[in-house]
């Protein structure tokens, strides 16, 4: 039965008879039953029904003991009567099956407070709803018995040799696709997908194209569909379609592609097989934001975790394309899909220069005031990732001053990002750090460390910003090394060394106290914030575990270089003695070492067969001689022979040390003993040039006598290290001394270029500052 028969016979059924019986028995009832308050006729006199449910029944709607109704005369009751039952079936047909009326014919309305829907009314949308389901599920049966009987007629047309066939073949079953019942019988044949896809691949007309196409991206938006696409081998004539210049075909493919990679397995190896990568990284140069989004959210796809797919977009210029967009669009779901690839891509060490060579820092730095928080969290993960690679990138003042107001965010990994960038940005780059600076960053790291408590991820990457801000620029005791003590930020920094701090943090936390103590003015509250006896324990425990290594080692149970958290303790010696070595400049810091009973590790690691140790050795030996009863405590531990050995290294700065130990610890020796002395450095320590003139004095600063690599090996990265002598400490009497009333400081540079730390334990510290596709 049609629909329209259908409805004219519930246009009959409802033209029942209507009474106009004047009936007294009738009326009565009506009176009495009928309009008590049926709730059909009239909401004149209801009222809106109690929030309890419950009808207040100390009210009665009508007064009858009045007689009548109030505000009514019996003519006009009498009219309604009639009117009502006149117009019931007109009222309920209007509700359902409003089609049904003629055109032209009013319906009397029966309602007199506008306020409150009378039951015909309410039934009203309910029905309706009920009617269209009816309705479109015979349709829905009428669609599928069509499509089911068509299929196999279009799967013969679809593979005539008329190519004019092929075409309206192809049209008629996109036209078929586009209803839903049809669409599933489509996906449900194999055949008419296959058919639809050798079409795609063997027809050069345009509308056979199209037709096909779309109905394969109707296709693709169920599971079914993608699965009978990938089974007939669709992926590579869909990626056959990026090079149509037809943009409605471009989308067609496109988007079907993008459904394929997100939910059918094995679409991404047939795309990159099919050399999507490259057509799809040629796309990027059109201009459609949405369209573009697309594609980029594909590349993201393909490269995300593969390395191959990476290089391919690389050779393909993908990063020089991908930062063009980020800073030629503002559509944010574009700028979001399009940061996404360039994360993913700048962890790979060959696309980390071609992204910064492109401009891709500048870029990124466009967008961390976005109000899009994934936008700016994807451009600082992806800034932290190439920021190692752009330690030599100049013109960075804005992103450096927006990384400075982001530590300040909420969001922990934000701040987490924001403090690595700039860990890195400030390695070995002056003009960086002198930029941090000037838009107070000193205090905004301080702030960071304070706020972040126990939170690695976060104070890592700060102290190893101050570290880097503390040391070799033009500012760097003017400003900087004061600045942290002005803003409270010292105690903070030295209870970092305690537990549950890990190797890599405290051995960053070492590195930063040894650059502030470089500033005499930080003598005091480092001491009294207890950071020598902190860093003497942390030398005790480091080298116990060495010893205990070794013996273990001697015995053949357990290699050498053993790490703890990424750390070798060998590295933790160094900067605890090189820390200790600069702290040592002042006389009541030296006593305090003394106190320590740590001058006997010291002389031991004199013999240490690490250079680098020997050297901070000596160094902090060399300082605590300047007293008196520093340098008898020395010489009582056996040091005179180490350091005589010492004085024919080929380090030279080694060597310098060594030979001013051994004479200030000369000073109550006989002249005989310090006439050996003498010869003994003339022909060692100034074994190749004749640097030194007993009767004119020192010849050269010993700033020249250290070569640039001798400064701090893979624990601190250095620029030329600074070693120059100073005068002060303890007077000696005899004037043919040769070090008379010198006293040697040795001045190493602390930035870093050592690997980033190994990636947290814990998985909840995913946004930790280390490379990952994450």
């Amino acid at each position: 039965m049609s629909y329209q028969s259908r409805s004219m016979s519930y246009q009959n059924a409802s033209d029942m008879p209507k009474s106009n019986s004047k009936d007294p028995a009738v009326m009565s009832w009506q009176q009495n039953n009928y309009m008590g308050d049926s709730g059909i006729h009239s909401g004149a006199q209801t009222q809106v029904p109690s929030l309890s449910g419950k009808e207040d029944l100390s009210e009665d709607l009508f007064d009858l003991d009045q007689g009548g109704y109030p505000g009514f005369t019996q003519d006009q009751v009498d009219e309604m009567n009639s009117q009502l039952t006149q117009t019931r079936s007109h009222r309920v047909r209007a509700a359902m099956f409003p089609e049904t009326l003629e055109e032209g014919i009013e319906i009397p309305s029966t309602q007199f407070d506008p306020q409150t829907q009378t039951a015909v009314q309410r039934l009203a949308e309910p029905s309706q709803m009920l009617r269209h389901a009816v309705v479109n599920l015979i349709n829905y049966q009428d669609d599928a018995e069509l499509a089911t009987r068509a299929i196999p007629e279009l799967i013969k047309l679809l593979n005539d040799e008329d190519q004019v066939v092929v075409s309206q073949a192809a049209m008629m079953v996109h036209q078929l696709s586009k209803k839903e019942a049809s669409r599933h019988a489509i996906m449900n044949s194999p055949q008419m997908v296959a058919a639809l896809v050798r079409a795609i691949s063997n027809s050069n007309d345009l509308e056979t194209t199209k037709g096909a196409v779309g109905t394969l991206h109707k296709l693709s938006h169920h599971r079914q569909g993608l699965l009978a696409i990938f089974k007939s081998g669709g992926i590579p004539a869909l990626v056959k379609l990026l090079s149509s210049p037809v943009e409605s075909v471009l989308f067609y493919a496109i988007t079907t592609l993008h459904n394929l990679l997100l939910h059918q397995e094995g679409s991404k190896m047939a795309v990159r097989l099919a050399g999507g990568l490259q057509k799809m990284v040629a796309l990027l140069q059109r201009n459609n934001t949405k369209f573009l989004a697309i594609v980029t959210d594909c590349l993201q796809i393909l490269a995300f975790g593969n390395q191959e797919s990476k290089l391919i977009i690389l050779a393909s210029q993908g990063p020089i394309e991908l930062v063009r967009i980020m800073r030629s669009y503002n559509y944010e779901k574009l700028l979001w899909t399009t940061s996404r690839v360039l994360k993913v891509l700048s962890v790979c060490s060959s696309n980390k220069p071609a992204i910064v060579e492109a401009g891709g820092m500048q870029a990124l730095a466009m967008h961390l005031g976005s109000g899009s928080q994934r936008l700016v969290q994807n451009c600082l993960w992806t800034l932290r990732n190439l920021s190692d690679a752009a330690t030599k990138v100049n013109g960075l003042d804005t992103l450096l001053s927006s990384l400075v107001q982001v530590l300040s965010s909420p969001d922990g990994n934000v701040v987490t990002c924001a403090a690595g960038i700039l860990s890195n940005l400030t390695c070995n780059n002056q003009f960086n750090k002198e930029t941090v600076c000037q838009y107070d960053g000193i205090s905004a790291l301080v702030r960071t460390i304070v706020n972040a408590g126990d939170h690695e991820e976060i104070t890592e990457p700060a102290i190893c910003a101050l570290r880097h801000l503390t040391s070799r620029h033009d500012k760097s005791e003017l400003r900087t090394q004061n600045q942290v003590r002005v803003v409270g930020g010292i105690p903070v920094i030295v209870r970092l060394l305690n537990p549950p701090s890990r190797w890599p943090l405290v051995k960053a936390v070492i590195g930063l106290i040894r650059n502030l103590a470089l500033c005499p003015d930080n003598f005091l509250p480092l001491r009294e914030s207890c950071a020598i006896n902190y860093l003497v324990q942390l030398l005790m425990r480091a080298y116990q575990d060495t010893q205990r290594r070794a013996s273990l080692t001697s015995g053949g149970s357990q290699p050498p270089g053993t790490y703890a958290d990424g750390v070798r303790m060998e590295e933790i010696i160094e900067g605890t003695v090189g820390a200790l070595h600069i702290l040592a400049r002042e006389w009541n810091n030296r006593e305090q070492i003394r106190q320590q009973r740590v001058i006997p590790i010291f002389v031991q690691l004199l013999f240490n067969d690490i250079e680098n140790i020997q050297r901070v050795a000596a160094g902090v030996l060399c300082e605590l001689a300047a007293d008196k009863e520093g340098a008898d405590m020395i010489e009582q531990e056996g040091a005179t022979a180490p350091l005589t050995e010492l004085l024919h290294s080929r380090n030279e700065g080694v060597a310098t040390y060594a030979a001013a130990v051994l004479f200030r610890m000369s000073e109550d020796k006989p002249q005989e003993y310090k006439k050996r002395l003498s010869m003994e450095l003339s022909s060692s320590l100034f074994r190749e040039e004749n640097l030194w003139n007993p009767d004119l004095g020192m010849g050269t600063d010993f700033q020249d006598m250290l070569s640039p690599e001798q400064a701090y090996d893979n624990m601190y990265a250095q620029d030329p290290p600074s070693v120059h002598s100073s005068h002060g400490g303890r007077p000696y009497q005899q004037q043919q001394a040769l070090f008379s009333e010198l006293q040697i400081n040795m001045d190493m540079d602390m930035d870093t270029m050592e690997a980033l730390p190994a990636p947290p334990e814990s998985n909840d510290q995913v946004a930790a500052w280390y490379d990952t596709d994450l």
